[in-house]
């Protein structure tokens, strides 16, 4: 008698492909299309733009002897409320209003090439030495392009449209040039230059006295 037929095993069920593999890595083809179009974009960019400098070689005009002490430096700084109005026209129309940050130094120096003779006299037994000074002078405001800058800027249609026809900086020129005379009337008013006699002053004593001199007299030239 023949053994009965056992039923053959059932195949293992196929696994369900999940739908979030399919959409992550759709996300992952697209991830990388996108960096690599920017990359592409990046090197191949139509809208670029390279600089190239073709400046002339540096022209030395002129140089100068120097006989002076810079003994002192104030900075400063400066809005500028720059307003142009039209006698018969609008603000909006016609006019302009600009605020300006102007920021700079200024120097102050003695110059000694400006001593006359027998400004320096000494002892007889070559101990005691004095010496009148030229009260100290400024210079010319020196305005620093990287803390100057404009601040806030109100146009009329005319002043629109002729900034955009015309590239002339005068404007610019001019909220400069009235900083460094706003800069320059504030150094006159300061203690700049009191400061600077006083450091000249005391610099040279110090080293007047380092050469042996037992006591250094130090004047300006309009003092008794």
């Amino acid at each position: 008698m023949k053994a009965p037929l056992e039923a053959p095993p059932e195949a293992p069920p196929k696994p369900r492909r999940r739908p979030w593999r399919f959409l992550a890595g759709l996300l992952v083809v697209v991830i990388i299309l996108a960096v690599g179009a920017r990359l592409t974009w990046s090197w191949l960019n139509p809208f670029g733009e390279t600089s190239i400098d073709r400046s002339q070689p540096v022209l030395l005009q002129s140089i100068h002897n120097l006989s002076r002490f810079e003994a002192a430096t104030g900075n400063f700084q400066v809005v500028v409320d720059l307003e142009k109005d039209a006698s018969f026209l609008p603000d909006a129309v016609k006019g302009s209003r600009t605020l300006f940050v102007g920021a700079g130094g200024v120097d102050a120096y003695v110059d000694f090439g400006g001593m006359p003779n027998g400004a320096l006299t000494m002892s007889p037994d070559r101990k005691e030495v004095t010496i009148k000074l030229p009260r100290a002078q400024l210079e010319k405001p020196n305005l620093d392009n990287k803390r100057s800058y404009v601040y806030a800027q109100q146009r009329g249609l005319f002043d629109r449209v002729e900034d955009f026809l015309s590239s002339s900086p005068a404007d610019q020129q001019e909220l400069y040039v009235l900083a460094e005379k706003k800069i320059a009337e504030a150094a006159q008013a300061s203690d700049l230059r009191n400061r600077a006699d006083q450091n000249t002053k005391a610099m040279l004593q110090g080293m007047l006295g380092t050469l042996g001199f037992d006591k250094v007299t130090v004047k300006f030239a309009d003092e008794p």
